[in-house]
């Protein structure tokens, strides 16, 4: 396959090593340009995604697990004694990570060799064009099995090609453009192809037959590629006649395959791949920017029903505790009489749906606990006694608090769908999205996303869906509004974030139309949260920790934010740096720089908030633009009870207590993260930074390498 090994490297048992100290080592190993990783379990899913987050920001990572299967799945661990885990959840997780997973050994050599080739589409939209209509119907057989749509070539395409091709050509995508293809009519083909806006990626595929000069044709293919940003990747089919062609390909940085299914599954690879960097560029607050959810009664509530010991929370605390989190519910009330449920009924109003409230019955439909549409007193009645007979005879033992009188929902346009929050046993809690309704485990239309979300992660879990096809416009019905939708989730997610308790959530059915979105039935269950330093320790992902941004008014009147740094402030941190002094560059980075490479950027803003941390201060411009005027940063030392911290302000801004501020606010972070000591190293012959670090508390020792540097030091346990 022409790939180099840097370093072969197997974990054995894990016992004192494992995946996060690998990727940790590799993140900085010169000699690897990517990472191939064969995975069977996970032991800490916090570390592992950490590491995994952290490397494929530097590197690209493809992936492979074994276990997919039941089968798999107790051979991997009888082999590795890990639990193997949900695969649908470790996808969710590695596609949050940034990386691409494929199923078999020859995908991932595929894979890193497309990596290793700059191959990069940045959308999956593929034109295929051939000299051979089977083939080409096959490709395209595969790219739909895989989601993978085809082009539609714009009116400009259509025309240009009409001008070049034979008039036998296919009229449409795939483009065939016949078994005499010469290599002039490959080279139009491709460079009309390629300057189509509707297209991400081009699969160029060539069967032998009479006429056929392959080498020739590769020879043009690589002659457009020098003169396209549109990926190339190529399928000559055969042997003999093709093989010096493909080589020719391959040397010059163009993916070749043999087999049309192939090249469209390593398409399918590497244009995921992309999408997934995406994904991991997301940092996701824990709280979104809108109003505060009711966070200290949400606590209040599940604390009394856990001293009650109970874990499954009735449906109207379960709707107390979604209103909290501002998630529109239906209203619901408990009537214990056919009586109180005729004047729990007149209070709502007509028409009503009555559901039987019994913490030992889950699904109320299937044992006959529900009634829909009830418009009139008498009906009320009736139904009480109806379901509270029916109940007796289909399940005598269950617990029966009464009956739950609520809103009938009526909306004709309504589309019924399911949003869940479940506790996997490695990666903790996930939330899955799907169609809802009684018929949802039958559908098993099922996606699943860890949290936190966004809205660009809330919507990439709703298009990951059938059901997300019939929220447009669809049987005269007008399209949903899917912004709506959208917020129910992020608030389920600032649940999970803030709600360490939460173990089950249930949102089924969740009515969505084009006025918003309701939950109509919900189900909460919770227990006991282990007490930890970290507030988001039961989470795999750490959202971006909000609590932690500040606002700080100078003398003079002007404001400094004082925040977390986030992926999108690259270009904002880069500036920064220029705008140093060249003594103040020196002071932070000892040595002589001019600017930060793209490598120190993306190190420097995309950083893993759980073991490491960036602030920056920034304010506002003459134009209303943010500025950063100062950033202090911890990493997490070898023997996880440390940080060392480096800290750089504008040379104007310094002697404003800009420092001083952005070092108290990162000690008082890495003492509530539980770490016992912050160090530094600062150059002899930097004064400043020695006064500012006697004010903060810090003592200065000798560095035991470098006598020009001093060592800083500071415990955190007072």
């Amino acid at each position: 396959n022409n790939i180099g090994f840097s370093s072969v490297i197997s974990l054995g048992g894990t016992a004192d090593v494992d995946f996060g100290e690998i990727l940790d080592y590799l993140i900085y190993d010169n000699r690897s340009h990517y990472i191939l990783l064969y995975v069977e379990g996970i032991r800490d899913a916090r570390r592992f995604m950490s590491a995994l987050r952290s490397a494929a920001r530097i590197k690209p990572i493809v992936l492979l697990k074994a276990g997919r299967h039941a089968g798999g799945l107790a051979a991997v661990e009888t082999h590795s004694g890990m639990p193997g885990g949900s695969d649908i959840v470790f996808d969710a997780a590695v596609r949050r990570a940034g990386v691409v997973r494929v199923k078999n050994i020859g995908h991932l050599f595929y894979a890193a060799k497309a990596l290793a080739s700059k191959f990069r589409p940045q959308g999956k939209r593929l034109a295929i064009i051939t000299n051979g209509g089977g083939p080409g119907a096959m490709a395209a057989d595969r790219a739909g099995d895989l989601d993978i749509p085809l082009a539609v070539l714009s009116p400009s395409t259509m025309q240009a090609l009409n001008a070049t091709m034979p008039p036998t050509w296919s009229q449409r995508n795939p483009v065939d453009i016949e078994g005499d293809a010469t290599p002039k009519r490959y080279h139009d083909a491709i460079l009309t192809v390629a300057e189509d806006e509707a297209v991400d990626g081009i699969l160029v595929m060539l069967s032998p037959q009479a006429m056929t000069q392959p080498m020739e044709v590769a020879r043009a293919v690589v002659d457009v590629d020098l003169l396209t940003a549109k990926p190339i990747l190529t399928c000559w089919m055969g042997e003999e006649q093709v093989r010096e062609a493909r080589s020719m390909l391959e040397e010059a940085g163009i993916p070749s395959f043999r087999m049309p299914e192939t090249a469209i599954e390593l398409y399918s690879h590497i244009s995921t791949y992309y999408w997934n960097q995406k994904l991991l560029l997301q940092t996701p607050a824990s709280l979104s920017k809108h109003a505060r959810p009711e966070t200290e009664g949400s606590k209040m509530l599940i604390d009394a029903v856990l001293h009650e010991r109970r874990k499954l929370l009735s449906e109207m605390e379960s709707k107390a505790i979604l209103r909290a989190f501002r998630i529109p519910v239906a209203q619901t009330m408990v009537a214990h009489t056919p009586t109180e449920s005729l004047l729990l009924a007149e209070q709502i109003g007509f028409p009503i749906a009555m559901k039987i409230d019994s913490p030992d019955i889950i699904h109320k439909s299937e044992v006959g606990g529900v009634r829909l549409n009830i418009t009139n007193a008498p009906a009320v009645r009736n139904a009480y006694h109806d379901i509270i007979e029916t109940i007796k005879k289909r399940h005598p033992t269950a617990r029966v608090n009464g009956v739950a009188i609520e809103p009938y929902l009526a909306r004709p346009n309504g589309r019924e769908l399911m949003i869940g929050v479940a506790r996997d046993p490695i990666f903790g809690p996930i939330i899955t999205f799907g169609a809802g309704g009684t018929e949802v485990e039958v559908f098993s239309d099922r996606a699943v996303a860890l949290p936190p979300l966004n809205r660009f992660l809330a919507r990439d879990l709703i298009a990951s869906t059938r059901a997300s096809k019939l929220l447009g416009e669809f049987r005269n019905m007008p399209a949903v509004n899917l912004e709506a939708l959208e917020d129910v989730l992020l608030h389920v997610s600032e649940m999970i974030c803030e709600l360490p308790s939460l173990q089950e959530l249930d949102l089924n059915p969740l009515i969505v139309d084009e006025n918003g979105a309701i939950a109509a039935d919900a189900r909460i269950v919770i227990d006991y949260a282990a007490p930890s330093g970290d507030r988001y320790s039961h989470m795999a992902i750490h959202p971006y920790p909000v609590h932690l941004i500040q606002d700080w008014e100078l003398p003079d009147g002007r404001r400094v934010t004082i925040r977390p740094i986030r992926p999108e402030d690259a270009e904002r941190e880069k500036q920064f740096v220029i705008s140093l002094s060249e003594e103040s560059k020196y002071y932070r980075f000892m040595d002589t720089i001019r600017e930060l490479t793209q490598a120190m950027l993306v190190r420097f803003t995309q950083i893993d908030y759980d073991r490491e941390m960036a602030l920056v201060a920034t304010i506002l411009d003459a134009e209303g633009k943010e500025v950063q005027i100062g950033v202090a940063r911890y990493v997490t030392n070898p023997d996880g009870e440390s940080v060392e911290f480096a800290l750089a302000i504008a040379d104007e801004w310094q002697k404003h207590g800009v420092g001083r501020k952005l070092m108290s606010a990162l000690i008082a972070c890495a003492r509530a993260k539980g770490f016992r000591t912050v160090v530094g190293d600062v150059l002899s012959m930097n004064t400043k930074m020695f006064n500012l670090m006697t004010k903060l508390g810090f003592t200065t020792h000798p560095h035991p390498d470098d006598p020009a540097v001093k060592r800083v030091i500071k415990p955190l346990n007072s």
